[in-house]
């Protein structure tokens, strides 16, 4: 697929459909846990081909796990029955530990559970594009780091955090890659650790990594998607903009029209629906108000689409979800 000419007819397209970062509730619609479906590539395409069945989407994503890359360095994972895994503590304190730190071989942890996913969701999913979810350099170097920690670093050790980020991007090149020749047409890279960052130290530590992953693996056929929920992106569009990704997706922390002032006119614009207030903790009758009220206010550019703010929890009703669809529906019939 030329994700170029798709993303061009979905620009000139009066009618767009909603992308929203969707895959996690489809244990609820395969009666499998989280556990399961992490841990399981054969789960992971039959969730998605569900999710692909049941909603009209733009396109499909794969699941948002923050945690498969870092587990692939040698972090340890807090996993649970129906929660998304979480990295617990850090592996790189020091210098010595960040010299020391080996780049992982794609299939190391549940990489190659994840990439062979893809490979098979891009066969039962031919009607849109298959997007991969991945982390950004900065996150993924948090993980590594501790959260907490490499926030500190910034200022402390910035050689040390450098260190760990050269690292951190040679795999994530060499993932993208992975899940591109595996069937994928793109990918969408969560960086939200960056949204802590002031602009000054964001430039500096997360996106000139971000750039030299998108210049190494964009093409007109593969797709990167740079994903912020940060409260901070809009004081650092200017600088997000010229990332060169195929589009932007940012979080309900912010107010969805002032990113679209500065966006370019030929990439993709996409969020916010509130992950957490709306589709997990509303009704369907306000996620139908915060949709409309979203799209009222943007869709007035033409590279707009209409998105969640950033995963969907496992959990979320289905009834939230499909009164989301239903309002884009009602906005487009409306116009």
């Amino acid at each position: 697929m030329n994700i170029k000419k798709w993303t061009d007819e979905t620009i000139r397209s009066e009618v767009k459909k909603a992308l929203p970062v969707l895959s996690f509730p489809c244990v609820q619609l395969t009666g499998v846990s989280v556990r399961e479906l992490v841990s399981d590539s054969e789960a992971q395409a039959r969730g998605m081909k569900a999710v692909a069945d049941r909603v009209d989407s733009a396109a499909a994503v794969s699941l948002m796990d923050l945690s498969v890359e870092a587990e692939a360095f040698g972090a340890k994972l807090h996993m649970s029955e129906n929660e998304v895994p979480t990295v617990t503590g850090a592996i790189v304190t020091d210098e010595d530990e960040a010299a020391s730190l080996e780049i992982p071989e794609i299939g190391a942890g549940r990489t190659g559970v994840y990439v062979d996913a893809i490979r098979k969701a891009s066969k039962l999913i031919t009607d849109r594009p298959v997007f991969a979810g991945t982390i950004g350099p900065f996150s993924l170097a948090g993980r590594l780091m501790d959260v907490t920690e490499i926030m500190v670093e910034c200022y402390d050790e910035p050689e040390l955090v450098h260190a760990v980020l050269e690292k951190a991007s040679i795999f994530l090149i060499k993932y993208a890659e992975a899940l591109r020749d595996a069937g994928a047409q793109g990918i969408v890279m969560a960086e939200p650790l960056a949204g802590l960052l002031s602009p000054a130290l964001a430039s500096e530590f997360s996106n000139a990594y971000v750039k030299k992953i998108i210049d190494s693996v964009r093409s007109d056929e593969f797709a990167v998607i740079y994903h912020n929920c940060g409260s901070s992106v809009p004081r650092m569009a200017k600088e997000i903009y010229s990332l060169g990704a195929s589009g932007y997706h940012f979080g309900d922390a912010i107010r969805m029209a002032d990113m679209l002032r500065d966006a370019p006119d030929d990439v993709l614009i996409m969020g916010n629906v509130s992950p957490a207030m709306q589709f997990l903790g509303g009704t369907p009758e306000s996620i139908r108000q915060n949709t409309l009220e979203i799209m009222n206010e943007c869709c007035v550019k033409p590279n707009f689409v209409i998105s969640s703010g950033c995963d969907i929890p496992p959990m979320t009703p289905w009834e939230n979800i499909d009164a989301f669809f239903a309002a884009v529906k009602e906005f487009y019939t409306e116009i």
